[in-house]
């Protein structure tokens, strides 16, 4: 057979989609299984090979549950908010919804042609207004709860408020920002706009100054993971700490539960570890310092290591903890305000990673030591965050060895407190399995002990109290930008009130540019249409917001984790107008069973996701508290890069093997310049390939040849060392690309790109399609198989269905491969076995299957059929040869029944005329038979 794959492949595919073969039912009279790829983010520059990966795993797993009767959700859509369609638009004026909706036209068309079993009807888009009101609603519903301690779950505020009428903060225990304390009458007397602001104490999502990630080059403000070594990840500007008034979720009130609800899931460890680091539970106390000359004001600190504190010899601020400009005398307020200055330039995950650099500026005040009376001096340094604890520590330099480092550098005392016989004036002693010392009451006391003794006094001196603290805090929700969504709020005498349902979706307006106004305002300050007329219900002209109904809308977007935090659940129910989902839908789907992708997600989409989805479940809207049952992280798919070595200074380029003799530069350059698959350079081509190499020289090997460097990295379009799939679909097939990617190593791991590697596979689908065929004619026999054939057809059943189920399925392919080579061997042309190798390999390779199948004279799809079952009869042994040993060295073979017990095996091998030779009339001292593994005679 001429295997066609282009023909097959486009005729298959628009099969597909003109019977809408994989559309999803919502009857729920079959089992359901839920099998979801990770949001994907629709760039300009659209997949390479290394993408897909992970979406053909997640199919051949949903193809295999199809198979098995279940009725699968597969669903695909586009994470389409995002930062790079902004800058592109602040750059050309393009709007971002074109360059979007260019793009994902892009996408999908590569998607399709890779034949992905999606359910192409249940897309979704977090940049459609019909999405992202429903993204607005769940805000409006955050903005509407507080966390109740005592059930420990997120309520309605409309409980909280019933609290405060009858009590006011009287047996409260909420979330909140700082701790309150009034009446009922109090609170029953306070006005409105008090009273607004009290709730945004307790709101699940609430208003406040803080400390953000702020570009000035791009804008806006930006998520820790989106700035490397103090810039934008994105153009690499400048970032700087700055506090400004946000909108953030208190994500923190989840923090044991998002702990306690890993141990319930199916994910890798190294993913669990990371959630578990980024949660970052500790157990210790919360204690209070006075300050001298402020009798007002105390250092709070959270410890983990109360046992130590007569070890505390001075206390270091956060730059940014409020207490710094209240302490700061007058004679260190320029060396004060120059460090805080520098300081801003530093994100948290810089300062956190920043070790071994110690730097700080003395406030001028003093703290007092609580239990040793002794004056500690109060610094300020980048190495403590205000986001942790409480943004103050009490520094026990003997025992801690960035305390110890500060200690060294600021010339300051060094007590020790644990026993240790090494030098702690030298190098910090960290320990728990060491006694207290120069402690007073605590001396001679193991740490347990020393730690519950210490926290009793603490609560008795009323200076703070035992607690448990976390390092995750709550999460910013705002963004400076234009293209995301629209928050659902606006301010009436500066208070932020939530518009109605009936309003949402608040849509983007649109506005003349994409950047901050000229006050300083996000994006949407330049919109002409965008304020809120309580009178009348709807948005109107930002110039009547002098008019006394007319009031402000909020003017920072939601990041691009809001949108992506719960669309898994919006694909059960996408087109609902009245709800996100509906009840019987949700509790039907449940959770996603199976989540394949990237594990740069460890921390941020996967805890938004969890703490939405929890949230979600505890008012009642969906049933489960969990998103994602079993996750995997694919691994990537490294790219073979091309350099070449420019000599410094000059527009000369020296070949591989010659550099050595100069001072060199290596570039990247496109791997599409190189000569076929080799590694030598067409210099013409590089020339044309960019202006700035247009008069490049060449200084090349003896042979004339110029050879490039290579190396294997991260397959990236920065690298230039991309592969697109529509040429490897093109060339090899969809098929192929699918085979060969699943056949490059297992999916967790990391493997380098080859192209010719191709070839085998695309060998191997041309061996499967000619068992079918003799010559050019389609014929497939009726005859019952032999043993040998069955035994070939269910030895492979056994194998796949083991691997896809350990989700192994580069040994899958390999052995397709050697079932086929079987089969071809023995000739097998039989309906009864390629049958149901078409089913078994459909997974796979599903346009070369479908095609097989109607061959084989079915008119429905291939998809549905029943998945062949295990006939463990046919892998029975009949005959085993057995080898037969004398005083341990292998003589003889002898072929028999594997039914045979030992003793008749031994009975037959004593009788075998060879063996009857080799013992030569002696009679055997002993003779040891493994049934089915070997026979042994010793003589």
């Amino acid at each position: 057979m001429f295997y066609d794959h282009q023909q097959i492949e486009k005729k298959w595919q628009k099969y597909w989609e003109e019977n809408q073969t994989y559309k999803t039912s919502d009857s729920t009279d079959k089992p359901k299984f839920y099998v979801l790829d990770m949001f994907p983010y629709p760039s300009g520059a659209g997949l390479h090979v290394g993408h897909p990966l992970g979406y053909i795993a997640s199919d051949i797993y949903a193809r295999y549950k199809r198979h098995q009767g279940f009725n699968v959700l597969h669903p695909v859509g586009y994470d389409s908010f995002g930062l790079p369609a902004e800058q592109y638009a602040i750059q050309t004026g393009q709007h971002p919804a074109v360059t979007t909706e260019q793009n994902i036209t892009r996408y999908e068309e590569q998607l399709r042609k890779i034949g992905f079993s999606f359910d192409w009807s249940r897309e979704v888009r977090t940049s459609d207004p019909s999405y992202y009101k429903w993204t607005q609603w769940i805000f409006i519903e955050l903005f509407h709860s507080w966390y109740n301690k005592n059930t420990d779950k997120a309520e309605p505020i409309s409980t909280l408020i019933k609290h405060f009428e009858s009590k006011g903060t009287q047996d409260l225990n909420a979330n909140q920002t700082e701790e309150l304390h009034f009446t009922a009458e109090e609170w029953t007397t306070a006005s409105e706009m008090d009273k607004e602001d009290i709730l945004l104490n307790y709101r699940l999502a609430y208003r406040a100054e803080t400390t953000v990630n702020w570009c000035p080059a791009l804008g806006t403000v930006l998520a820790n993971d989106e700035v490397k070594d103090g810039k934008s990840e994105r153009g690499g500007f400048p970032v700087f700490q700055k506090k400004m008034m946000q909108w953030s979720m208190r994500i923190f009130a989840y923090s044991e539960r998002l702990l306690q609800g890993l141990k319930t899931l199916d994910w890798p460890q190294p993913l669990k570890d990371s959630q578990e680091y980024w949660i970052g539970k500790s157990q210790g106390a919360q204690v209070k310092f006075e300050i001298e000359g402020h009798p007002d004001e105390t250092i709070e600190v959270f410890t983990t290591r109360p046992d130590t504190i007569f070890g505390a010899t001075f206390m270091v601020l956060a730059p940014e903890n409020p207490l710094v400009e209240t302490i700061t005398t007058p004679e260190q307020k320029a060396e004060i305000d120059s460090y805080i200055e520098e300081t801003s330039k530093k994100t948290e995950r810089d300062r956190m990673a920043d070790v071994k650099n110690v730097s700080g500026a003395f406030t001028g005040s003093y703290a007092l030591n609580p239990f040793s009376n002794e004056r500690m001096p109060v610094y300020i340094s980048d190495y403590v965050l205000m986001g942790y604890g409480t943004g103050a520590v009490m520094a026990v330099p003997a025992h801690d060895e960035r305390d110890h480092r500060f200690a060294k550098k600021f010339n300051l005392p060094i007590k020790k407190v644990v026993e240790t016989d090494e030098d702690i004036q030298e190098k910090s002693f960290d320990s728990k399995d060491s006694v207290c010392v120069n402690s007073d009451f605590l001396n001679g006391l193991k740490y347990d002990e020393a730690k519950a003794l210490i926290i009793s006094a603490i609560e008795k001196r009323g200076i703070g109290h035992g607690t448990t603290n976390y390092r995750q805090r709550d999460a910013i929700f705002s963004r400076q930008r234009y293209w995301g969504e629209p928050v659902p709020i606006y301010y009436k005498d500066g208070m932020p009130y939530t518009l109605p349902m009936s309003a949402l979706p608040l849509e983007l307006p649109e506005v003349e540019k994409y950047l901050p106004t000229e006050d300083g305002d996000p994006p949407l300050g330049n919109a002409k249409t965008f304020a809120w007329d309580e009178a009348n219900q709807k948005v109107v002209d930002t110039d009547l917001i002098d008019e006394k109904t007319v009031f402000p809308l909020e003017l920072s977007t939601m990041p691009g984790w809001a949108g992506s935090s719960w669309y898994f659940l919006r694909y059960m129910d996408p087109h609902d107008e009245n709800v996100f989902v509906k009840k019987d839908l949700v509790e039907y789907w449940g959770q996603v069973d199976l989540y394949i992708g990237g594990s740069e997600h460890a921390t941020g989409h996967l805890l938004y996701s969890r703490f939405w989805n929890m949230f979600l479940n505890d008012r009642g809207y969906i049933n489960h508290n969990e998103p994602f049952q079993k996750l995997i992280n694919q691994g990537m798919i490294l790219g073979m890069s091309a350099f070449v070595h420019r000599i410094d200074g000059t527009n000369q380029y020296v070949s591989k093997n010659l550099a050595k003799k100069y001072q060199t530069q290596q570039i990247h350059v496109d791997v599409s310049l190189l000569k076929g698959t080799s590694d030598e350079l067409d210099t013409e081509a590089f020339k044309t390939w960019r202006p700035d190499y247009a008069d490049a020289e060449f200084i090349f090997e003896e042979d004339g040849r110029f050879i490039t460097e290579r190396e294997v990295e991260k397959m990236s379009k920065s690298k230039y060392n991309v592969v697109n799939p529509d040429d490897i679909c093109e060339e090899y097939g969809a098929d192929g690309l699918r085979l060969y990617e699943m056949f490059l190593g297992p999916l967790e791991q990391s493997k380098p790109w080859n192209t010719q590697g191709l070839s085998g596979v695309y060998g191997f689908l041309k061996k499967f399609c000619n068992l079918y065929f003799n010559g050019e004619v389609f014929e497939v026999s009726e005859e019952e198989p032999t043993k040998v054939e069955y035994k070939v057809l269910h030895t492979l059943i056994k194998k796949v269905v083991y691997d896809i189920e350990n989700f192994s399925f580069n040994t899958s392919v390999s052995s397709f491969m050697i079932a086929v080579n079987e089969l071809q061997k023995i000739k097998c042309n039989k309906r009864n076995i390629l049958e149901p190798l078409s089913v078994i390999i459909s997974p796979y390779a599903p346009h070369i299957c479908e095609e097989l199948w109607s061959l084989l004279g079915h008119t429905t799809s291939i998809e549905f059929e029943k998945f062949p079952v295990l006939n463990e009869d046919y892998l029975v042994e009949d005959e085993f040869a057995y080898p037969i040993s004398i005083n341990g060295k292998t003589k003889h073979k002898l072929s028999l029944s594997a039914q045979l017990s030992a003793k008749e095996v031994e009975e037959l091998v004593v009788k075998d005329e060879k063996i009857q030779q080799f013992l030569d009339g002696k009679a055997p001292k002993k003779i040891i038979v493994v049934p089915g593994r070997i026979v042994n005679i010793v003589i």
